[in-house]
């Protein structure tokens, strides 16, 4: 009986565990300043560039910054120029946690967590996007991402788990590198990233299997 009373305790206790790294983690991003986020995110739009992703066509899922998060600002004003096809989430149904993705150029509204998105557009389901851009509050080496606890990533992504070889769009993870965490203890539901780029890099995960 008490391995039976223990092995129930242990989501109980993971859970805990990540509500405090998250919170520790969104103290970190929050005491940054301004000027050193502003200088992190035209650095990391050199990384993107870099790596390749201002190819004309490419089809990017995108996110637009909310309080502490990285700001895309700078990559988007690039490939928008290199003729890339942008793209944000829309939440569908916040009941069930759902969202899909609506062209970057379509009129913006305030969302119903107070995130702008898309206020129309044709969706696109995130298996036809070749590359997103994912925001977290803290990431491992291994491409475990903590985020705000939401999951419409995760719900949106899920397709990946059935896929035995490339699982694409690949995932990239923004952050600074503050945000990076020696382990994140895994839900079954959450879907690793393929790499994570800050104002160091662009790095690909251990954990991934692309």
């Amino acid at each position: 009986m008490a391995r039976q009373g223990a092995d129930s305790d242990a989501p109980a206790a993971r859970d805990l565990a990540r509500r405090r790294l998250r919170q520790d983690l969104r103290r970190r991003r929050a005491a940054l300043p301004p000027v050193e986020r502003a200088r992190a995110a035209r650095r990391i739009a050199a990384q993107l560039a870099a790596a390749g992703l201002l190819r004309p066509g490419l089809r990017i899922g995108v996110y637009l910054a909310v309080r502490s998060e990285i700001s895309l600002a700078p990559f988007i004003a690039l490939a928008q120029r290199a003729g890339c096809r942008l793209w944000l989430p829309r939440i569908t149904d916040t009941r069930n946690h759902r969202m899909s993705f609506v062209p970057a150029d379509a009129p913006l509204r305030r969302g119903p967590h107070g995130i702008p998105e898309p206020a129309a557009g044709a969706r696109c389901a995130a298996q036809r996007l070749q590359v997103i851009l994912m925001p977290l509050v803290g990431f491992d080496a291994a491409g475990h991402r903590l985020g705000s606890g939401a999951g419409y990533y995760d719900r949106a992504l899920a397709f990946r788990a059935g896929r035995r070889r490339w699982r694409g769009p690949r995932l990239i993870g923004v952050a600074h590198s503050c945000q990076q965490a020696e382990a994140i203890a895994a839900l079954p539901t959450d879907v690793p990233l393929d790499a994570v780029v800050t104002e160091k890099g662009l790095f690909s995960c251990s954990g991934a299997g692309t």
